[in-house]
Formats: structure tokens, sequence, C-alpha cells
């Protein structure tokens, strides 16, 4: 039986799993990164900024930063990483039990800011059900001679039983440079990135009430990390959050209402970037969100789910790179969703209206007049999507998505005005941008004759005003350096590409096989001109074969990667490669508990390769893992 997908579908539609693709706990034990961003690349239509091997953040269908959210549990999880490639995703991967990643329309009930898409990490810190056990796992090597180690616990009253339930967590990361096949950069032969060590850990505490009608809790969390830029070698990132949460779902059978579901979060975040020890510039985020979602009673086909967000963030930057001023950002939205389930078809219609506002603080005596006086704009995107799915038979489904959506442009594409390390440029912001426009189809394939799975996904999304950062051609002296002039832009935009999947069960030499192949590409270009859009991934081939016999698992995978030719105007180039990865397990008992030892060699061949999503300044200076082989032990208790 499959499980039902959370992200994007209030009402627990059984056909979600067109737009969603969902890993579980097994699949991230063999997939599992340093970074959220390591462990979704190559899922279909996902690739990842990698500014170093601690600091990814995915990339959804070419969109990334201010268009794609990064949940916890369905609440927000709050970090800068959007505002710059060289943050850090606040999230250790190594305590995620389960990750959703909703592509396309359905990810609009949260809003124009996920226009891209969404990744919802899932996680027991509240608890929502009654099991007892502990989780541990530990891991060593890899192309960073990592030291990982993580220990879940939960304890409740038991499956199907009413009482508290309660729940820890505590991981710990270790890595030294990364290995990578030998590379030159500014003349230097090289085979590792430079100033690419770290360490992180991660601390969670949370408890509750579980019962048949349902869940609330309570959960604290603290997130610290700690690594190099690659950018720079003298330059050191720290980071810390600390995140509360209070989430709870009740099925209540009052007034219509059949089940309501809400979440509350407050977080603090503080990121530090310390060149040789001492403090250069240090960013600092407070905010909460809230969110509520009431499911009513069926009315004959017809289900409705009706919801209200709200958002609140008070971000500061002081010190060297203080390209931003404060900013206060500000989000109140209701939502709605209407389905209808008929003998062939299900009909789905959803809508979103915002209230935002973003206030700049103007100028400080340190910005020196580059932020002007204080000011706020404020907007009133609204977003809608059509869905409409047809069961052609038991082995056939069509399913067709159209959007409508709109964003506010974030803080920093308003009212950026300095030098930023990461892009290596001078950001200015553009205070008179209005709302980010655009209207999207899908259309997606699924045939599932028995032990065979195929799918296809086609998708457009045009924008009237897309907006982008691009070079003005004016250089800068700043501090006896040289930076590029970068403004942001509002530019009529389209993006278009497809997704294939190949999924095949068979048996053979008393081994259960699985076959699996995967086809993906995007292209995007700024339509009044006929340039590329930045940084967008190549087209990508993977291929993997898995096997199982009684104890026993292993798998090879193979992916080819296109040169990505198709670049912006002061982009370049970046070739394409090719790897292979190999991975054999064996589960057994020990002490009682359920263990399992796993060995994975990663880049067999050593491949070189770059990675085209980066931005240019790093991206020579940041080659894929070279081979490296990691042990894994993981014991269920």
């Amino acid at each position: 039986m499959q499980p039902v997908i959370l992200t994007g579908n209030p009402l627990r539609s059984a056909q979600a799993e067109a737009w969603v693709t969902r890993l579980s706990a097994d699949e991230l034990a063999s997939r599992r990164g340093q970074t959220l961003g390591q462990l979704l690349d190559g899922l279909p239509g996902v690739s990842l900024t990698a500014f170093g091997p601690l600091a990814s953040r995915p990339v959804l269908r070419g969109l990334d930063g201010d268009r794609l959210r990064v949940l916890s549990n369905g609440g927000a999880a709050m970090d800068l990483s959007a505002l710059s490639p060289d943050h850090a995703v606040a999230l250790d991967p190594l305590v995620v039990e389960s990750i959703e990643v909703v592509r396309g329309p359905a990810a609009l009930l949260y809003g124009g800011n996920a226009m891209g898409g969404v990744v919802n990490t899932l996680d027991q810190r509240v608890p929502k059900g009654g099991s007892r056990g502990a989780v541990a796992e530990l891991r060593s090597g890899g192309a960073g001679n990592d030291r990982q180690a993580a220990a879940v616990l939960d304890w409740g009253p038991g499956p199907g039983r009413s009482g508290w339930a309660w729940h820890a967590d505590v991981s710990r990361r270790l890595s030294e440079e990364q290995a990578a096949a030998r590379h030159e950069v500014a003349g230097e032969w090289l085979d590792r990135v430079r100033n690419s060590d770290g360490s992180q850990r991660a601390v969670a505490l949370g408890g509750g009430w579980v019962g048949r009608e349902g869940f609330a809790g309570f959960s604290v969390d603290r997130f610290d990390a700690e690594y190099g830029s690659v950018a720079e070698a003298a330059v050191r990132l720290g980071m810390a959050r600390q995140r509360w949460a209070h989430e709870g779902e009740w099925q209540l059978d009052w007034a219509g209402i059949k089940t309501l579901r809400w979440q509350l979060a407050s977080t603090r975040y503080r990121h530090a970037e310390l060149e040789e020890g001492a403090v250069g510039t240090e960013f600092r985020l407070r905010g909460g969100d809230a969110r509520v979602e009431a499911e009513w009673k069926p009315v004959g086909a017809w289900q409705t789910v009706l919801g209200a967000h709200t958002d609140q963030q008070t971000f500061e930057a002081l010190g060297d790179e203080a390209f931003v001023p404060t900013t206060k950002t500000r989000q109140r939205a209701v939502f709605g969703l209407a389905q209808w389930t008929g003998a062939a078809w299900e009909w789905s219609l959803g809508a979103r209206a915002e209230g935002v506002r973003i206030a700049s603080e103007g100028d400080t005596p340190a910005t020196q007049g580059r932020f002007g006086p204080q000011t706020a704009r404020k907007f009133q995107p609204l977003n809608t999507a059509l869905q409409g799915v047809w069961r052609g038979g038991a082995a056939w489904r069509v399913q067709w998505q159209g959007t409508l959506a709109q964003r506010a442009p974030s803080a920093t594409e308003l009212f950026a005005n300095g030098p930023h390390l990461a892009t290596a440029a001078w950001e200015r912001g553009d205070g008179g941008l209005g709302l980010e426009s655009a209207r999207g189809q899908e259309l997606a394939f699924i045939w599932e004759p028995g032990s065979t799975r195929i799918q296809v996904n086609v998708f457009q999304q045009r924008f009237s005003d897309f907006i982008s950062l691009q070079t003005t051609g004016v250089e800068l002296e700043v501090d006896e350096a040289t930076l590029p002039e970068m403004q942001f832009r509002a530019v009529p935009a389209r993006l278009r590409g497809f997704e294939a999947q190949l999924q095949h069960r068979f048996k053979a030499w008393d081994w259960q096989w699985k076959v699996q192949a995967g086809l993906d590409r995007v292209v995007g270009q700024q339509t009044d001109t006929g340039t590329a859009l930045p940084r967008l991934a190549p087209g990508r081939l993977s291929l993997r074969l898995s096997g199982q016999q009684g104890p026993w698992s292993g798998q090879i995978s193979w992916r080819r990667i296109q040169a990505q030719n198709r670049v912006a105007v002061g982009d370049e180039p970046t070739p394409g490669y090719a790897a292979a990865d190999l991975e054999m397990a064996y589960r057994f008992t020990w002490l009682g508990s359920e263990s399992q030892l796993a060995v994975k060699v990663q880049n067999v061949g050593d491949a070189l390769g770059y990675n085209a999503v980066n931005v240019l300044t790093i991206r020579d200076r940041t080659p894929i893992a070279g081979r490296n082989v990691q042990l894994r032990l993981g014991i269920v208790l």
C-alpha cells in the first residue's frame, strides 16, 4: 500500500504522486548527503546549488531562491539559504524520516514563493503516533573523510492507544576538505576543494498527546554549523538556528468540520562570516509563522479545505557585506481547495490570496547613504490552480494542471545595494519592482501495467515579469577590488521542460530486482531577447539497477550530465560528465536489534565534473566529489 502524500494534498488524494516525489526512510538511508541539496539531487526535475559540500540548496525545474519553499512538517523552516548560495539550509538530513518534493502547481497552496516548488522534510519531533523505538546511525568515510552519528528516540503508549508521547534526537557531523578529481584553479592543480571542511550538530526534544482522534504537541530544536567559504580561503561561516514549534491535527466532527490541522513556529537565526577569526558580517533573522486548515465534511462528491496562513520576519545585516538593509516582511493569506470525484474523473480547484508588506528601515551611519530613507511596499498576490485527473482503466491515468501564479519581490530584490561576496558583484535592487506573474501548465501520463510503471511530465511556465539578476556592464572599484555591477530586473521569460521515469520489477536468480531510468531537461529563455536564463541545469540521464535477496541488497547507478552550452550573458559553458556509484548492504540481528551494514563507492571512475547551477565565481573551485568509499551502520531498536 502506497503511503499517503501530505504536502500540497490536504484532501489526501491518491492521485498526488504525479506531482510529488516521496523519499521513504529506507531511500533516505541510501541517498543521504551532507546537505538537503545533495540528498535530493538527481530526483526528477531537482538539481542543486553547491557553495561547497556543506552549503547547498535544492533547485526545482530551474527555479530556486525565493521561488522555492523549504518546509519542516509543513511549516516554514526559516533560514537565510534563499538569500545567498553560501548560506546553508539549517537542517541535518540524518534525522529526517521522509521528504516530499512537490513540483509544479500543487505547491501554490503555500503561496507565490512556492511557484518553483516545495521541499517538505517530515519527522516525529512533534509525535504524531504512539510508536516506541530507537534508531542509531553511524557513517565514516566519503569524499570529506566524514564522521557522522545520529540517534533518534521515540516513546509512546503504543500503536492505536492514547497517551503521552515523547521524542528526542541528536546528530553530529565532522568533515575534512572534500576530495575531487585533479583539477586546475587559478593555474594551480588541486585534488581537494579548498576550505570546504566544516562541522554540524543538531539536537531536538518534543512531546505531546496522541490518540485515536488526532495529536497535539510541541518541539524545540537547535542546529549549529561551521564551515569554510570556497570563495575565499580566509573566510569561515558560522550559523545557529533555534526553532520552537507547535503542531496538531484533530478529527472534530463539529459544525460541518471533519478535521482541523494547525501549526505554529517561532525561529531565531544567526549567521556570521568570519575573516581570520574576526566577524566581518553578521546576519540575523527573527520570525514566526502560523497555519490552520479546516477540512469540511463531504457534500455529495465534493470535498473542501479552507485555511489561513501568516508569516512575519525581521532581517538584519551588519558589517562589511551588509548589502541589504534591515527589513521587515509580513505576509497574510487565506486559501481554499475544492475537489470533486467521479467514476473516471477527479477535478480540483485551489486558490490563495495574500497581502504582503515589505519595509526597509533605510540607512544607518555605517551604510553611507546606500539604502536611502525608510520605505515600505505593499503587494496583493493571487494564486489559482485547476487540476484534472482522468483514470482510463486500472493502468492508465492522465493528469493536467493549469495555474495563474503571482509572487511579491523579496526584500533583496527590492532594496539590495552593496558588495556580495558569494556572487563577487555589486548587487542593486529595484524598489519599483511589481508582482512577478506566471501562467503555468503541466500534463502527466502514468501507465502501470503490473510490475512496470512509466510516467512522463511535460510543463511550461510563462512569466510576464521574471525577476532576474543581470549584469549592467558597469564595473565599480570597492576596497582596491573591481566588482561588476548586477541589477535585479523584471523581464519576460519562459521555462519549459519534461521529466520521464521508468521503473520495472522482476525476479531472477532468486533475487528481487528493480530497474529504474530517468531523463529530464528544462530550458529557459528571456523571450524579448532570446537569451538564456542564468544557471539552469542541463539535460540529465540516470540508470539504476537494485536487487535484494534475503539479508543482502545492492545497487549500481550511473548518470550522464550533458554539457550546458546555452548560458546567460556574462556566464560561461559548463562541460558534461558521467559518473557511477556502487552500494552493497547486509541486514542482520545484533543484540536483539535489526541492523544494517552498508558500503558505498561513489564516483567509481573518479570523474571530473562541474555544476552548471553554481555561480560562475566559484564553479571551477567546486567540482563534484571524487572517488570515495563510505561505511554505514544503522541500528533499529
